[in-house]
């Protein structure tokens, strides 16, 4: 469906209950950790055709113990791979929520925008006969005033 203009609300109760079950949901993570770059790049990624390898060794693993030596723990083994794609199905749908968090506050905060610029432009064109309004112009003005100087520095320069 295309998009269209939003109209939606959420209550500061709405706020506080998506908050607490974001809580939740981290509560059920007390594992979760924080990588450095250097870490992330260090590490072994697994995608899909790594995580058919990875079950396959564990299949292998489980069928055949005799062949690793005493110091491998295929149980720890076997409780980071059942992890490893848990947290991957957690991973994609929480991904999903994500996009569509942001596609949609892009398109209200563009909306929002839209409306203030129209406001703006009202609030210009009366202020040239209505007492009172040239400093609410001048104020909501100041949101170009950056541009305005890097374009005229921009065009001057060339």
């Amino acid at each position: 469906m295309p998009y269209q203009n939003i109209t939606g609300t959420l209550s500061e109760t709405d706020i506080q209950e998506i908050k607490a079950a974001l809580a939740i949901i981290e509560e059920k993570l007390p594992f979760l950790i924080t990588l450095t770059a250097e870490e992330r790049r260090k590490l072994y990624k697994m995608g899909d055709k790594s995580l058919a390898f990875v079950n396959n060794s564990l299949t292998a693993a489980q069928s055949n113990p005799d062949i690793l030596p005493a110091s491998f723990d295929l149980d720890e083994f076997q409780r980071d791979y059942q992890l490893a794609t848990s947290l991957t199905d957690i991973f994609y749908r929480i991904q999903q929520l994500t996009e569509k968090v942001d596609d949609t506050r892009m398109a209200v905060s563009s909306e929002a925008m839209s409306s203030s610029l129209t406001v703006y432009n009202y609030v210009k064109t009366a202020a040239k006969i209505t007492p009172g309004l040239k400093i609410i112009a001048e104020q909501l003005g100041e949101r170009f005033k950056a541009i305005r100087t890097k374009a005229t520095k921009v065009n001057t320069a060339a």
